[in-house]
């Protein structure tokens, strides 16, 4: 199967890698640039997801638990880095939210739908999951206080707000660095991730991986390039806000990796490594790619603070409350994972409108 897999992952390279460079070299439509680029990240997103694979097979299960989600969050920061020079803050502050709840809702909805078709219950670590839950709802309160400080606290000039989001950035990134330290040395034992008895050797050797792995970034730069280039024109046309686009499209665009390893992994009903991508993913949004936004976007001239909308902030806290719920008794099923796809599209339904 697995060749199979990887044969099918080159032909989608081959057929739609190419489209987008085209496009652009014989000045295509901005709004076919746009879908061709992003479907084109997709598979590209994909051979970056099984480079990771492939490397973090060589390494202890929570440090692959860690490659997958930072390594699966790189197409969304090099996407996000291109829109902010590009001056599209509002998309970026949408794609961050979109990632957190398109992580906790539609990634790990669909891995337990998937997995739970397969297997009549799921089990994974409960200690984990709560140190997890835990952790993930003091990230995004961290990202939500600037919010609602500013608005009660009357705070409207743009310095003032930019000082504040910056030190608050710094504070997060250190809290991500001292949170590997916790769950890496000091109390890994919290974090295990129980393993098959017939461990999975690579395919692929480490010179390979990391080749590939660095063909899928560059190449992802050069995609996400063509995508915020004609994404002015692409809002014309098809008139839809930033907003629906970020939380939307360029999220879901954005953790292509991460959805197919997490649902790979719960068919092989591996779920502590699933929840460690999920979780894991959306802590690393709200503590690390998020607050280093803030100080790239100082650096690109396109100041980027911390305050989110209204309904960002009700849809993540949404997000974080029922991933806690459902993950208290350290069981999952298909019908959890199809109530969380549902408020997922419940939510898509309302930034659309938005």
């Amino acid at each position: 199967m697995k060749p199979k897999k990887s044969n099918l992952l080159t032909i989608l390279l081959f057929i739609f890698t190419p489209i987008p460079v085209i496009l652009e070299i014989f000045h295509g439509l901005d709004l076919w640039i746009f879908i061709s680029s992003a479907i084109a990240i997709i598979p590209l997103a994909g051979l970056l997801g099984k480079a990771t694979e492939q490397l973090a097979m060589r390494t202890t299960p929570a440090i692959s638990g860690l490659m997958n989600a930072t390594l699966g969050n790189l197409a969304e920061l090099i996407i996000c880095t291109f829109a902010l020079s590009n001056g599209y803050i509002e998309l970026v502050k949408a794609s961050l939210t979109g990632s957190i709840i398109g992580n906790i809702l539609f990634l790990f909805g669909m891995a337990n739908l998937m997995g739970g078709l397969k297997y009549k219950s799921m089990k994974f670590s409960h200690t984990a999951a709560e140190s997890s839950s835990a952790m993930l709802f003091i990230a995004v309160a961290s990202l939500l206080v600037p919010s609602i400080f500013i608005r009660v606290g009357g705070i409207a000039h743009q310095r003032a707000i930019m000082n504040i989001s910056m030190l608050i950035a710094a504070i997060l990134i250190l809290t991500y660095i001292f949170s590997l330290i916790f769950s890496l040395r000091t109390h890994k034992h919290l974090f295990h991730v129980a393993m098959d008895e017939h461990k999975e050797t690579p395919e692929w050797s480490v010179k390979k991986s990391a080749i590939l792995l660095g063909f899928a970034g560059v190449a992802i730069g050069f995609m996400s390039e063509f995508l915020v280039g004609s994404l002015e024109h692409t809002i014309e046309v098809i008139g839809l806000s930033e907003v629906f686009l970020g939380v939307v499209v360029i999220a879901i665009v954005g953790n292509a990796a991460e959805h197919s390893s997490a649902v790979l992994m719960a068919l092989k009903n591996k779920m502590d490594i699933t929840l460690h991508i999920a979780l894991g993913s959306s802590v690393q949004i709200a503590l690390f790619v998020a607050p280093l936004l803030v100080f790239i976007s100082v650096l690109l001239g396109n100041p980027m603070s911390l305050v989110f909308t209204m309904i960002e902030i009700i849809a993540v806290a949404l997000a974080v409350g029922i991933m806690a719920l459902l993950s208290l008794d350290g069981r999952s099923n298909w019908f959890e994972g199809l109530q969380m796809i549902a408020l997922y599209i419940i939510l898509a339904i309302t930034f659309f409108f938005y």
